[in-house]
């Protein structure tokens, strides 16, 4: 097998999330690209979750697809829940224990599934135990592998010697056994992964015990019949991060010394990982500042960037509005803060825990008054990492507040990527001023962008209010047609400055018989379906937008053209279609065909596909929905 698509089902606060890691990193050491999204519900625990990954042995995936070829299943709601996502001959792995449990009697299950699963069994005359079920399925090819994971517990504890009441704790080991047998995973990677994740050497011993009395006992039985190709990626060492550690990671490269948060999801694991490394030896240390809320956050950050520290912001919808006023001043004052924005389902709290594109209008026009910002979109872990080091250097350079989108499908999906090339990195602080002046003047306006100093190197005056060239407030007419002026003049200047090629890429053959517009995370599944329908015969092409300010104007334009407008589409994470209402904006060309999914999980390869050829056959709107 060249790709393997897995999913790991079970309750949240179970230990998926560790069973994920441990397989991901080990598949990583073995030479393989991995891709593992994990979804699950806001509740801090017991709801149902699941990790849906790609193992590839020829390249980094950037997409998730379905059908997947094995279910792993801590429980029984597991099975009820993603029986369907199974290809015909794909592995379930699940506990035998439960047969008797009734999809009906599982409380935790939302009720407009059980609703769905009562007519479905109805008319597959399954009578709604987990027995019933897997017979089903044994009947349509699927290979069931039936583990009693009580007896694999009591044997381990009796083995290993574990307190009773602690076992129970282990159960996340029998799912990555499971996996690594049908999968020939090498036991030397998957004992590295162990040892990496559990640094107890007590917790590890178990965890490994019994990992391998599963790898053992299902060998024995099915062989390793989903075995991966050996891997043909060269590349002798590789990262293995989430979105939110590709962000944290090139934060402290971009050579940034504060960040200030309020916890909130997905955007506090970013400032959770620079805490974690925020002493950096002989080059001192980043000063990460949880604050008392969001008002509080921005407003530190501004006052950091102030004394001439590189100072951002990690937040999310709801914290982002809260930061607006904040933002607003730092217009007005033209301080260089960066926002790192990780979008997820709203409005108000909407699906905290899921993923969405639906602030991307909020944050090019947020705001009372009118200042200039740039805003930037990460489509994947890489660009993630360069776009950050982008961001600081953009608002240093032209001292302007800067937005860097990115989603949770993003954030909280881990990814092997290639070791960063340091060689494209450079850091530019822009224009500082001299020291030893005689009189400084912050706004001076003989520029639209004035030498900066740092708090304590000249007197000088900051406030909310319009003000003259040293700071003070001024409300004269004419000095406020001069400084709008001056500050809305710097749009001029980026958008002369940041080359077009540098706020979009293009995937596809020249002259695409259809387009493709999309941006942030859409970007995977997109170019991966484009190569699908291109292998079918059809020409496709994908637009994927890096900067929506400034807008890369002249290319979509000339895009469009090529491909004539009826040809386009639309691709996004929203219900509005928010980037073609931009694109309509910067261009004058209104693109009335999308493809929307605003359900809070990814777009999949499979269904962008189809609903591509079903707007090639007259469709102007498919809503995708796939996804438990």
């Amino acid at each position: 097998m060249k790709t393997l698509r897995y999913i790991l089902g079970g309750p949240q606060g179970g230990g998926l999330e560790t069973s994920s890691e441990v397989l991901s990193w080990a598949f990583a050491r073995s030479g393989y690209g991995v891709i593992s999204d994990r979804e699950y519900f806001s509740n801090i625990k017991g709801r149902h979750s699941y990790v849906h990954a790609t193992v590839s042995a020829t390249e980094y995936p950037k997409s998730l697809d379905y059908p997947v070829d094995i279910v792993a299943a801590m429980d029984a709601e597991t099975v009820f829940t993603h029986f369907q996502d199974l290809r015909e001959g794909g592995y379930l792995i699940y506990n035998v224990d439960e047969d008797k449990t009734l999809y009906s009697s599982i409380p935790s299950m939302e009720h407009d599934l059980r609703d769905r699963l009562t007519a479905l069994f109805k008319e597959l005359g399954i009578d709604g135990t987990l027995a019933s079920l897997t017979k089903y399925l044994r009947s349509r090819g699927v290979r069931v592998i039936a583990l009693s994971y009580k007896e694999l517990l009591s044997e381990i504890q009796r083995k290993e010697g574990i307190v009773p009441s602690q076992v129970s704790r282990y159960i996340s080991s029998i799912i990555i056994g499971a996996v690594a047998a049908i999968t020939g995973l090498d036991p030397n990677a998957l004992d590295q992964s162990l040892r990496r994740r559990f640094r107890n050497e007590e917790v590890y011993r178990h965890n490994r015990a019994l990992a391998m009395l599963v790898i053992d006992t299902v060998r024995s039985q099915f062989g390793s019949e989903l075995k991966l190709d050996e891997p043909s990626i060269k590349s002798k060492e590789v990262l293995v991060v989430s979105g939110n550690d590709a962000v944290a990671m090139a934060k402290t490269v971009a050579g940034v010394r504060f960040q200030a948060y309020y916890p909130i999801t997905p955007a506090a694991d970013e400032s959770f990982t620079l805490e974690e490394y925020e002493t950096l030896g002989g080059a001192g240390s980043i000063v990460v500042f949880q604050t008392e809320d969001e008002l509080s956050a921005i407003n530190a950050a501004i006052g950091a960037a102030l004394t001439g520290a590189r100072a951002s912001v990690a937040t999310s919808g709801p914290g982002f509005d809260l930061m607006v006023e904040g933002l607003s001043w730092a217009g007005q004052n033209e301080v260089p803060v960066v926002v790192t924005y990780y979008q997820r389902g709203g409005p108000s709290t909407g699906q905290p825990t899921r993923g969405g594109q639906s602030d991307l209008l909020s944050s090019v026009f947020a705001s009372h008054g009118e200042y200039p910002r740039i805003v930037l979109a990460s489509g994947d872990h890489e660009e993630a990492f360069y776009d950050t080091i982008d961001a600081f250097n953009y608002a240093e350079t032209y001292q302007v507040p800067v937005i860097h989108l990115l989603d949770k499908f993003l954030a909280n999906t881990i990814a092997t990527i290639s070791m960063p090339d340091f060689s494209k990195i450079r850091i530019t602080r822009g224009v500082l001023a001299s020291k030893g002046l005689r009189e400084y003047r912050r706004f001076d306006m003989s520029s639209p962008i004035s030498p900066r100093a740092f708090l304590g190197d000249y007197v000088m005056w900051y406030s909310g209010d319009e003000h003259d060239e040293y700071g003070h407030i001024d409300e004269d007419p004419v000095n406020r047609v001069r400084m709008m002026e001056k500050r809305m003049r710097k749009l001029e200047i980026i958008e002369r400055e940041i080359p077009e090629e540098r706020r979009y890429a293009y995937y596809g053959p020249d002259k695409p018989s259809i387009l493709l517009i999309g941006w942030g995370f859409v970007k995977g599944a997109a170019v991966k379906a484009v190569e699908e329908l291109n292998e079918e015969g059809i020409r496709a092409g994908y637009f994927h937008i890096r900067t929506f300010i400034p807008f890369p104007t002249n290319s979509v334009t000339k895009f469009i053209r090529e491909v004539g407008l009826e040809n386009v589409v639309a691709v996004e994470h929203n219900y509005m279609a928010q980037a073609a209402k931009l694109v309509t904006m910067n261009t004058g060309l209104l693109v009335s065909k999308s493809i929307v999914k605003f359900t809070g999980r990814p777009i999949y390869v499979n269904e962008l596909v189809n609903a591509v050829k079903n707007v090639m056959k007259g469709s102007t709107r498919e809503v995708l929905s796939y996804g438990a």
